[in-house]
């Protein structure tokens, strides 16, 4: 029997123009994140070597990011798909201001703990992997930041996740390996949770690229099951983000790695959770946001509260700055709960400041431990006396994450507070205003106690006690350099913070309206 031929047209489903020189910048972080991570495992016995490639490609995904950035603020959103199939058949990496900004701060950052960590992580860490598992962290950040795939945020969380695993554990310390039972624990119902709700997404729209779904979203009615899929991302992600009430994972573990990799965490991680919920409420599911935003107010509320009070009771500086995170993530699901672009611009703007100044302080918490010899509060003091230039950072940082002028957290500060005053949500204005209060008294305790007084507790100020001095592992400039950088910014986004809130506001309006987003899509077609 003699078979039917039929012509099948792949036309009108394949991308069959080139793609440009630069839109191949969507992919350029992954790519390079995941050359380096491979390179540095493969010279892993080469202790020398090793920091110098993962710097290398750490500073290349600077650069990428950085192109990829201006690429985006001059063009508009760029999409790039796997394999020439168009969207939504085709893989889809898109990249909007929002994710092309978090992904430049993701990348500094990065570049920094690198630059840190060649001064501090010894050769025995070296050798299990602390540059393959930071490098390969960022390929799963910078792919959360920019995939256009739903899908594929999940699997960018793996691969974060899966790295962030090995950071944490490096040293086989127990008090690390407790905290990574607990983080890993936590992160695997939250990713649960996260695959749940895909399925059931594909299930009820039968596609994961974003802009589709964002454009079906909005074709049908508000319906349970819509709601009931947003609120098992709002659970994942707000576990992922460090949200209560479940977050205790954060103040158990964040404590226990190296000093680098608390910092790197205290940075990134839960930032990805709150992009995620940006992306996903804001955008995608704008109607499931508005019917559990009172919800997502609370927890805000919430959130800010049990951050800064646990802070305050805390001695230890290391869990006092894990609690910190968890009150900066209060401010910004604040943000997510308002929803107008005023308060979504303060989000983001929050998110990278939070970036940078939380892993600038647990930086300058490693100095700190290495001048008292601890991080106890009660067993430190005088370190004014050791280094007065050290103390005023650390004053700047302190001003910085309590959001007070002249520095990068008081500007998102005031416009949640403004957002929150506009749209009738005065108790979130005034929870706001209070986190900030009492985040001041829990950083000016910590200066007070750790730089102003002469010794430690139990001794008499002023008297000639035993002070610490200028631990030699200090003397390297890798230790300091990071810390200069990341303290430069925030003084640089709290005075000219014109070009911050222009960026944040780009990407507070492109999830308001997504219409660019759609077009980068589906061009003509839509």
């Amino acid at each position: 029997m003699a078979g039917s031929s039929v012509s099948v047209d792949l036309s009108q489903a394949m991308a069959t123009a080139p793609m440009s020189a630069a839109d191949w910048l969507v992919v350029a972080p992954s790519i390079l994140t995941m050359v380096g991570g491979s390179l540095c495992l493969i010279t892993r016995k080469n202790t020398q070597v090793q920091p110098r490639i993962g710097l290398v490609f750490l500073s290349l995904l600077v650069v990428s990011t950085v192109a990829l950035l201006a690429h985006v603020l001059d063009k508009g959103v760029v999409t790039m798909v796997m394999g020439s199939w168009l969207p939504p058949f085709g893989i889809a990496f898109t990249v909007d201001a929002l994710g092309a900004t978090l992904a430049v701060i993701a990348s500094i950052v990065a570049l920094c703990a690198g630059i840190y960590g060649a001064a501090t992580i010894d050769t025995s860490r070296r050798r299990y992997g602390f540059y393959p598992f930071l490098l390969l962290m960022m390929t799963g950040v910078c792919g959360a930041f920019l995939t256009g795939d739903v899908f594929n945020l999940y699997v960018w969380f793996e691969v974060l996740l899966i790295s962030s695993y090995g950071l944490l554990v490096l040293g086989n310390d127990r008090s690390q390996l407790d905290g990574a039972v607990k983080y890993g624990i936590l992160n695997l119902v939250a990713t649960n949770l996260f695959l749940i709700a895909t399925g059931l997404l594909y299930g009820k729209f039968g596609t994961l690229n974003m802009a589709d779904i964002a454009i079906k979203v909005r074709e049908i009615e508000m319906s349970g099951t819509v709601l009931s899929i947003a609120v098992l991302y709002l659970l994942a992600f707000a576990m992922k983000a460090a949200a209560f009430p479940v977050n205790f994972w954060l103040p158990s573990s964040y404590h226990t790695p190296r000093i680098v990799v608390s910092a790197v965490f205290a940075g990134l991680l839960t930032k990805v959770g709150v992009y995620a919920l940006l992306r996903v409420l804001a955008m995608l599911m704008p109607a499931a946001r508005v019917e559990m935003a009172d919800l997502v107010a609370l927890v805000a509320i919430a959130t800010m509260l049990t951050g800064v009070f646990g802070a305050l009771a805390q001695s230890d500086v290391r869990r006092l700055f894990g609690y910190l995170v968890i009150s900066g993530i209060g401010s910004m699901l604040a943000g997510l709960a308002i929803g107008s672009t005023l308060a979504l611009s303060g989000t983001i703007f929050y998110a990278v400041h939070s970036i940078i100044v939380m892993t600038a302080l647990y930086m300058a918490a490693g100095v700190m431990g290495a001048m008292g010899g601890s991080f106890d509060l009660r067993r430190l003091g005088g370190l004014y006396g050791v280094s007065p230039a050290f103390a005023a950072v650390f004053l700047v940082l302190g001003l910085a994450v309590a959001g007070l002028p002249p520095f990068s957290g008081f500007w998102p500060k005031l416009m949640l507070v403004d957002a929150a005053l506009a749209g009738g949500w005065t108790w979130l204005a005034v929870t706001i205003l209070a986190s900030g209060l009492l985040t001041s008294i829990a950083v000016g305790r910590v200066w007070i106690f750790a730089f102003w007084r002469g010794g430690p507790e139990g001794t008499v100020d002023g008297a000639s006690i035993a002070a610490p001095k200028l631990a030699a592992e200090l003397n390297s400039p890798g230790i300091w350099l990071p810390i200069g950088i990341l303290t430069a910014l925030v003084v640089l986004f709290g005075l000219l913070p014109e070009w911050m809130l222009e960026v944040s506001a780009r990407g507070a309006s492109g999830l308001v309206d997504p219409a660019g987003y759609l077009r980068s899509v589906f061009g003509g077609a839509l």
